[in-house]
């Protein structure tokens, strides 16, 4: 079965959605931080996910949130917003087909692939590798999609 390039570019699109929507929901949940005892908070959060309380990481990070100061937990929320934006434009133009949404989102997305390395390098996990090779593969797609038409060629196809 042979899947279109609409069909591909739509797919994109709701990888985008998907990262949007998560990070509406981390920022709001960073706010939502500053207002209280972030540790607390967390703690309470980790049992309702039933994470192991003796968790090294868990415990680290609940050190790491009683010790930020509330505006920085003001900046990390609005980041996450200002990303999700990003991201949001992204799926839209994606969705819609446009070419400067393709262009875009290799620009966008090729420039956080370094990020992602560096997190990997220090703090690897299963998911930041899936995602890592889900924004190269991406980002390569498009770069592929975008050299090898032509640009008066409609993106429909």
């Amino acid at each position: 079965m042979k899947i279109s390039h609409r069909a591909l570019i739509r797919l994109i699109a709701v990888f985008k959605f998907f990262k949007t929507a998560v990070l509406l929901v981390v920022g709001a949940g960073i706010l939502r931080l500053m207002h209280g005892n972030a540790a607390s908070v967390l703690a309470h959060w980790a049992g309702m996910l039933r994470v192991d309380p003796g968790d090294r990481t868990l415990d680290h990070l609940l050190r790491k949130a009683a010790s930020l100061p509330p505006d920085k937990f003001k900046e990390l929320g609005f980041g996450s917003f200002a990303y999700a934006a990003l991201f949001l434009t992204e799926g839209i133009g994606l969705w819609l087909l446009k070419r400067w949404a393709e262009w875009f989102t290799v620009v966008i997305t090729s420039s956080l692939i370094p990020f992602e390395v560096y997190e990997i390098h220090h703090r690897p996990t299963i998911l930041k590798i899936v995602a890592l090779l889900l924004n190269v593969a991406v980002v390569a797609y498009l770069v592929l999609r975008i050299r090898t038409e032509s640009p008066g060629h409609s993106t429909k196809a």
